[in-house]
């Protein structure tokens, strides 16, 4: 392809992208396709000629097009938002014409440049503290754009556990990196995104999820007394990360109370308002920024609800200096004239190469100006508003959490069953995409006003397809249930926190009405609903009992008695229920555990090197935590004790089957 032809073909697939964008509520929303769809439809082996492009642009709808997700459709509700825009999609064809590496200043100062600029025009209209600005008398910070958040949230942990290792190196001066990185602690709040977890994972540093309280919300209460418990273990609490607007009902984190124990134990605040962040561009919005001032990290999705098309992550650190002694590897080849004085992005990140994503950021801003992009926060959640006032006024449904922005999450009254089933048959209709998340043990439905195409008209439609489809599964139900009380002798409705995967009673029945059978097309909810849940969040901070060994360890095993065992009570088995037997652990012989168990076990204490054996025994317990004297955590020494109670459900339950890794 020459110039000439680039440019009549460029002309016309901006036409059909026009087109596409245009007509984009009328496509069905979720694919119907089966995995592997693709491998049909394409040859085996690349071609050896050149193929011409009028082939090449047909393929668009016949191979592409059928096994695509439609983002930007208005009926597109699961997740949160992923937008574009004209400007958006102009700054990324100029991008992509320099195709410029921009990862020192002087492979090409414009890239550095107005990211630097756009950044801090972004700070300052979110109204966030001067000390993110790169351009301010007073700061040593400043922001770069990453390609996600949970890139960003890695970093800033990576950043943070630098920070206290180099502050606890006066101090232990003969541990080695592995033995500091055993002794760290992060934070975050149950309803944390799962990105926090696998940076726990990538990093080796425990993770602790903290409770949060009735409105979903992390407190400083829970925070300190976590801080005070893991120092009391001989931990090292070195980070929290904050949500604003967490993934499953956009909760708050209660910044105002987190930021103040933070700054007294000495913890990094990193806070994720990775949706939320764009409705910071509205000032009567900003409720949840109060306490920023204690943050060291903040980061947001420009790529979510701002109409700059994926990527682009806006991450802005308080100290850039702890960035760059985190990430800073300077080879001869990469340095240049200009090095002391000009920022080089390659020390603020994981990766070397970077794209100029700015461009972008910089068209969307000026194009729309600060007061179209308020404008289009609001009616955003005006919209989700609106989908809620509907709601309220069925009786059929219930509003499980206080809506936030543009986030509804609504059930079912008759219970989870119920509720899976309604989104089972609404997912599968291909009108709209929603997805489930859970409030404890109750299954919700997520709907995310998402494009900036919806209209009142598209609400309005999805809700008539919701109601009229929760009357049908409804009415279903109650013949269901009339036809079984001459069975049973009483009707069985579905109890309110029923497991999900009670639903099978649509599933099984031969004489069900034909609209309950299950279409062809298998859709991921449906594997990973019927998945028991695990008992804790992160394999990085808490571990899955093991199979109970105590017999095995014989004189190194001691047995307390319960209160039944003294009382005259048949004999008290490690898995009786009620006020079991302490296990007192004295040395665990490392040829008594088995390779499974050494592995949950190194998942549990994440550590390079795993220099103690220890065993967890609380079959209920989140976490056993370790007591080890001062000692012995200094110099890790090979000798342990742990002190656990064993408990179970039933006086004669057997251990509980192990999972595998």
């Amino acid at each position: 392809m020459q110039a000439e032809e680039y440019n009549r073909r460029g002309k016309e697939l901006v036409d059909y992208i026009t087109q596409y964008l245009g007509s984009i509520r009328d496509r069905r929303v979720i694919p119907d396709v089966k995995p592997g769809y693709m491998r049909e439809l394409l040859p085996d082996t690349a071609p050896t000629e050149a193929e011409d492009w009028d082939s090449i642009f047909k393929d668009i709808e016949t191979v592409i097009m059928p096994g695509v997700v439609h983002w930007q459709s208005p009926h597109m509700h699961a997740y949160y938002p992923s937008l574009t825009s004209w400007p958006s999609m102009l700054g990324d064809m100029l991008a992509d014409a320099i195709n410029c590496v921009g990862f020192t200043w002087a492979s090409s100062p414009a890239c550095t440049e107005l990211e630097m600029n756009v950044m801090d025009w972004l700070c300052k209209a979110l109204a966030l503290p001067s000390f993110f600005l790169h351009h301010h008398p007073d700061s040593r910070g400043g922001g770069i754009l990453q390609s996600t958040v949970s890139e960003s949230t890695l970093v800033a942990l990576l950043a943070a556990r630098k920070d206290k290792m180099l502050q606890l190196r006066p101090e232990l001066q003969d541990a080695d990196a592995s033995a500091l990185n055993a002794r760290l602690v992060a934070y975050a709040s149950d309803q944390a995104h799962s990105s926090v977890e696998k940076a726990g994972l990538i990093s080796l540093v425990k993770i602790r999820f903290l409770p949060t309280d009735e409105r979903l919300s992390l407190r400083g209460a829970a925070l300190k007394e976590a801080i005070e418990e893991d120092r009391r273990a001989g931990l090292v609490p070195f980070m929290l990360c904050a949500t604003l607007g967490t993934t499953g009902v956009c909760a708050f984190d209660n910044l105002s109370e987190l930021g103040p124990v933070c700054a007294e134990e000495g913890v990094w605040l990193h806070v994720d308002a990775a949706y939320a962040g764009s409705a910071y561009f509205c000032p009567e919005l900003r409720w949840s920024l109060e306490g920023i001032a204690f943050a060291h990290s903040f980061v947001f999705n420009p790529s979510k609800w701002m109409m700059v098309h994926f990527d682009c992550t806006a991450f802005w650190v308080r100290d850039k200096f702890k960035l760059q002694q985190t990430f800073t590897v300077d080879p001869v080849y990469l340095r240049h004239e200009n090095s002391q004085a000009a920022t080089d992005f390659m020390h603020w990140q994981i990766p070397l190469s970077r794209r100029f994503r700015s461009l972008k950021l910089w068209f969307v801003m000026r194009s729309f100006g600060l007061k179209k992009l308020q404008a289009h926060i609001r009616h955003g959640i005006e919209m989700a508003k609106l989908l809620e006032s509907h709601i309220k006024s069925d009786p059929h449904f219930e509003l499980p959490a206080e809506r936030h922005l543009g986030l509804v999450v609504f059930c079912l009254k008759g219970g989870n069953a119920l509720t899976q089933e309604l989104l089972r048959r609404l997912t599968r209709s291909g009108t709209m995409y929603l997805i489930p998340a859970d409030i404890y043990t109750k299954r919700i439905i997520r709907f995310t006003v998402t494009s900036q195409f919806s209209m009142t008209e598209d609400i309005l439609k999805d809700w008539s397809i919701i109601s009229k489809t929760a009357s049908a599964l409804l009415a279903e139900t109650q013949a269901l249930n009339v036809e079984d009380q001459p069975k049973s002798g009483k009707g069985e409705g579905i109890p309110e926190n029923q497991e999900v995967h009670s639903d099978s009673r649509f599933e099984e029945r031969e004489d069900a009405p034909p609209q309950l059978d299950k279409a062809e097309v298998e859709l991921w909810i449906d594997k990973a609903w019927n998945r028991p849940r695990r008992a804790m969040r992160s394999l990085s901070c808490s571990s899955e009992p093991l199979p109970y060994v105590g017999p095995a360890f014989g004189s190194a095993f001691k047995m307390r008695p319960s209160l039944k065992a003294t009382t005259g009570a048949r004999p008290v088995t490690p898995w009786t229920a009620g006020a079991g037997p302490v296990c007192e652990t004295r040395e665990i012989p490392s040829n008594l555990l088995g390779k499974q168990d050494m592995k949950k076990l190194t998942k549990f204490y994440s550590v390079p090197s795993f220099c103690n054996q220890l065993v967890q025994c609380g079959r209920q317990q989140l976490c056993c935590p370790v007591q080890v004297s001062q000692v012995t955590q200094k110099h890790l020494s090979s000798t342990c004790r742990v002190n656990c109670m064993c408990s179970s459900a039933g006086a004669d339950a057997a251990p509980p089957p192990t999972e595998g890794p």
